[in-house]
């Protein structure tokens, strides 16, 4: 465990250290678009910062080839070099596309050709243990396309979730520390060295981006890109293909008596297809509720809007922050889940307890339905957003014409005047004006 902590530590601080400069190159390279219809972010901020999150990969690789222990992964495993072959190919097309620009189409060419190249080296699906048949094997060319699509499927679910400052970062990370617990427990539980690589790729994985969350957090200095968000992804897959195309369930059977009970005690992660659904099922989730929206509508799957879960708790009145936090505690709860009922899936306490959790996140999703008020004699201790006096302003500010400004003064607005930028954040990143726009929302969600 303490070579893994070393490794963690190393690739967080790589990350951390290199996305300072790599923020400066961005902007002197002029990868910072123009904001866009569907973005949330009211400054033009610099991308490229998958390029420290290489940096940290290929830091935390690095250094587990010269531990004592992990060095082993690379002796009994051509995996590591798999991954970095893939990953040197989907960061690279992921600098370009922030930059300049790609078509959707090559994106997925490229993608697709990584996934080749992993498979090439060995990195593939071999088998899939299905519950109550026993080992199914797969012929080369069943596991090669069921390897690129299970990539090409969590790079795009990452991408696709990745709209808000800190959001597919903090998602992943949440994501590779339960698949680090569960690969951890295969490899030193059972003994199954197959699990060594996933287990490697998974805090390498949270390193990266632990040390990339302290600026991408909000408001960001700087985003992840394409470059970043297509590099965790597949991250993500390799490791999930990993442990679950690789690991043989005849290697339990000693602990758990027989293969079918091996194969019961590894259902959630156990089954390909639905790996995604049980690591990240939020982003694929997201990704295929656009994918339905936009061909509902008429439009290419391809195409950018503005429909996305996290566009849609911003709607409904929730703040930047506490969307991103909703957003995690969903991640957290099916993730964590996932791992709990692996180990003990006779437990009814886990069912449970996953049931109450969601009962709270349901809960969360709803309170900006509510508006709670203050009572008068307390408003004084409750932040001016509960007190009625400052919803009424709000609501005269709004209802105002554009040329009273008095009207708007008395309300609590300026009236639309540019206002200095307010030092804000973690680094001292600057929003714009007031960060109160709940009246706002609240008529985006009336219009709908």
């Amino acid at each position: 465990m303490r070579e893994y902590l070393l490794t963690l530590c190393v690739t967080a601080a790589v990350t951390y250290l290199l996305t300072g400069p790599v923020r400066k190159f961005a902007i002197a390279a002029g990868a910072m678009p123009e904001i866009r219809a569907r973005d949330v972010h009211r400054e033009p901020t610099p991308r490229l910062g998958g390029i420290a999150m290489f940096g940290g990969l290929c830091a935390g690789l690095l250094v587990a080839a010269h531990l004592t222990n992990l060095k082993s992964v690379y002796e009994i495993s051509n995996e590591p070099r798999a991954l970095l072959s893939g990953a040197g190919l989907i960061w690279l097309l992921g600098v370009l596309d922030d930059k300049w620009g790609v078509d959707a189409l090559v994106k997925l060419g490229g993608q697709m050709i990584a996934a080749g190249v992993m498979v090439l080296q060995g990195l593939t699906i071999l088998w899939i243990p299905v519950p109550g048949v026993g080992t199914v094997s797969l012929t080369p060319m069943q596991g090669t396309l069921l390897t690129v699509a299970l990539v090409v499927i969590t790079i795009n679910a990452v991408n696709f979730v990745d709209g808000l400052d800190g959001l597919a970062s903090g998602m992943v990370c949440i994501a590779a520390t339960a698949f680090f617990m569960y690969a951890y427990r295969m490899w030193f539980g059972y003994g199954v060295e197959a699990a060594a690589p996933a287990t490697l790729f998974a805090v390498i994985l949270m390193g990266m981006c632990l040390g990339f969350l302290p600026h991408n957090m909000h408001p960001a200095r700087i985003f992840m890109g394409d470059s970043g968000s297509m590099l965790i992804g597949l991250v993500m897959a390799a490791g999930a293909i990993s442990i679950t195309g690789q690991v043989d369930p005849d290697l339990l059977n000693s602990s758990a008596g027989s293969e079918r009970a091996a194969v019961h005690a590894m259902v959630p992660v156990y089954i390909p297809l639905l790996l995604p659904l049980t690591v990240i099922a939020v982003p694929v989730a997201d990704l295929v509720l656009a994918i339905v929206r936009r061909t509902w509508n008429g439009q290419s799957p391809f195409a950018a809007d503005r429909g996305h879960l996290h566009h849609r708790l911003l709607e409904i009145g929730h703040s930047h922050s506490r969307a991103v936090l909703i957003m995690y505690f969903w991640s957290a709860l099916i993730a964590f889940g996932a791992v709990a009922y692996s180990v003990n899936s006779a437990s009814v306490w886990v069912v449970l307890a996953i049931a109450a959790l969601s009962g709270v996140g349901l809960v969360l999703l709803l309170l900006p339905r509510f508006t709670p008020h203050a009572p008068r004699w307390a408003e004084s201790l409750f932040p001016p957003r509960y007190r009625r006096g400052r919803r009424r302003g709000a609501h005269a500010a709004n209802q105002a014409p554009e040329g009273d400004l008095a009207a708007r003064s008395e309300a609590g607005d300026d009236g639309g005047e540019e206002r200095e930028p307010v030092p804000s954040g973690f680094h001292g990143a600057t929003a714009v004006g007031d960060r109160s726009r709940l009246p706002q929302r609240r008529k985006i969600s009336t219009h709908r």
